[in-house]
């Protein structure tokens, strides 16, 4: 049993590298204007660019697998927060888009090795407090993602409004994370091997795979594509004033959530209810934004930001969950792989709906269809299966 402060320990470790696996990745969208002036970026190089980490996510988690299959979780972890931090530098030296993108898919390939590495540390780490220290590390993610668009204005004073050197701010603690992490982390243990292979393909013909992917794609495809076409929507019911609101009300509608289950984490553990809430919540929330042009608007994208924040701490925790500690790794990696690639594709169908029809409220069809595995699948789980 390990002591209290060993505990606090392994925590703070864990919200850490939240922080860091996403502090860089938003770290974009505030330097857009100056980038495309600066290397004449073009609008679908723009898309290009915040795009790639989503696609690296999913491309780069099995390999991320194979990787701590053979190197072990914590040394892929650590790997994965250097690969972040040196390629979020880079891209402040780049001199052309090719290596802008380069350094981005450098970035977006470390963070995707780190997270199945991530479940694997709290699975080997903390496999009786396995909703909690999930519950911590997202919370570091949602800070993560706030922390460079609040700051921003700061920052940005501070280097002289220089966007470069706001890469490199941003990459410095990344690097400090990553060192710390490496000093105070308990070792790691050879990795678990089965007749002399180590484990890190998924295996694909297990419908828990299929079922977990999927309701984890629902938290993913609620937060990246409302945040995407909801400027669209209220641009085109002419309330543009209401764009900045709502899309804060819709990411730090996450952190209530976050808090919720760090203080609930042992009573929703294994349950079923909680992914069926949010998935309701967050309909009730899509159908307020594609109905209303006012404060329901605001207060809607809040509600969407809250169920997408607590599926996505639910779902983080389904593989250290549902599986035995050698098997971990491949699951969350196949988890990552089947939900990021639905978050691109029904994206695009969202897209399309829009083309299509001429109207952006049509754009939150494939989006709401897309938040249903949350009703449908979640109670198929089987949240008691041997995982010893």
């Amino acid at each position: 049993m390990l002591k209290t402060r060993s505990v606090v320990l392994l925590f703070a470790i864990l919200w850490l590298i939240g922080i860091a696996l996403r502090l860089t990745i938003l770290a974009v969208p505030p330097v857009i204007p100056a980038l495309r002036s600066e290397l004449s970026l073009s609008g679908t190089e723009i898309g290009i660019l915040t795009g790639l980490p989503i696609v690296l996510f999913a491309v780069a988690a099995l390999p991320g697998s194979l990787l701590i299959a053979r190197t072990g979780a914590l040394a892929t972890a650590i790997t994965g927060l250097l690969l972040v931090g040196i390629a979020s530098g880079l891209r402040g030296v780049a001199g052309d888009v090719a290596m802008l993108f380069l350094a981005t898919i450098g970035m977006g390939a470390g963070v995707a090795i780190s997270q199945p590495a991530v479940a694997a540390l709290i699975r080997r780490w903390l496999p009786h407090r396995v909703g909690l220290a999930t519950a911590i590390y997202t919370n570091g993610l949602l800070v993560g993602e706030i922390l460079p668009v609040a700051l921003f204005p700061l920052v940005i004073a501070a280097v002289d409004q220089s966007w470069r050197a706001t890469f490199f701010i941003w990459a410095a603690p990344v690097l400090a994370i990553a060192l710390i992490v490496m000093l105070l982390s308990p070792r790691d243990p050879v990795p678990v091997t089965v007749s002399g292979r180590a484990r890190w393909w998924p295996d694909w013909r297990d419908p828990e795979i299929w079922r977990v992917g999927f309701v984890f794609g629902s938290a993913n495809t609620m937060y990246f594509a409302s945040n995407a076409f909801l400027p669209g929507q209220l641009a085109e019911v002419g309330r543009s004033d209401l764009i900045s609101p709502a899309l804060t009300a819709l990411n730090l509608g996450q952190l209530p959530a976050s808090f919720l289950l760090i203080g609930l984490a042992g009573y929703l553990e294994r349950r079923t209810w909680p992914f069926v809430a949010c998935g309701v919540i967050a309909l009730i929330g899509m159908a307020g934004v594609v109905t209303t042009a006012g404060v329901l608007t605001v207060v809607s994208a809040g509600l969407i930001g809250f169920a997408a924040g607590g599926a996505f701490a639910l779902g983080l925790a389904l593989p250290p969950l549902l599986s035995a500690p050698e098997d971990t790794a491949r699951m969350s990696a196949a988890m990552f792989t089947v939900s990021y690639t639905g978050a691109v594709v029904i994206s695009v169908l969202a897209g399309a709906c829009w083309d299509l029809t001429g109207s952006a409220a049509f754009a939150f069809v494939p989006i709401a269809i897309a938040a249903l595995p949350s009703l449908l699948l979640a109670p198929t789980i089987r949240f008691q299966r041997q995982t010893v």
